[in-house]
């Protein structure tokens, strides 16, 4: 579902999503980001568009514990992004895509033991890459 509101501060937002797609982001992070340069983009302009870009399915909008505030992630490219787990690099913030069967055990239990129904979409592991080990 996409939008037909093009306007070049929306541009610029999705062109830094699009470049930043592993890697989740606050809106904070973003208007850091992007006033950074010699093109400007309002506030305000930037969560309104985020809003709008959630509803349209580009991106997808968490919470994590840890962090005060609400996570997004470029999503576009991942249309399942709802639909399954996704692990985070503690160190470089890198978004990693699992395969849900893995946690098809774990799923059962949670259910049968403790009466919990798992939101693959919102549930991110925190751990560390490969590459932030080395």
């Amino acid at each position: 579902m996409s939008s037909n509101y093009k306007t070049k501060p929306r541009n610029i937002i999705i062109e830094y999503l699009k470049d930043n797609a592993d890697t989740r982001f606050t809106a904070k992070d973003i208007v850091s980001e992007l006033n950074k340069g010699s093109e400007r983009v309002d506030r305000s302009t930037i969560y309104r568009n985020l809003e709008r870009l959630c509803i349209e399915g580009t991106i997808v909008k968490y919470k994590e514990s840890g962090v005060n505030a609400t996570c997004y992630q470029y999503s576009e490219e991942h249309s399942a992004c709802h639909s399954h787990i996704h692990a985070e690099c503690e160190r470089c913030g890198r978004i990693f895509h699992l395969d849900n069967s893995i946690f098809a055990d774990a799923e059962k239990r949670m259910k049968s033991e403790y009466g919990i129904d798992i939101d693959y979409g919102k549930t991110v592991i925190i751990g560390l890459c490969e590459n932030c080990r080395k």
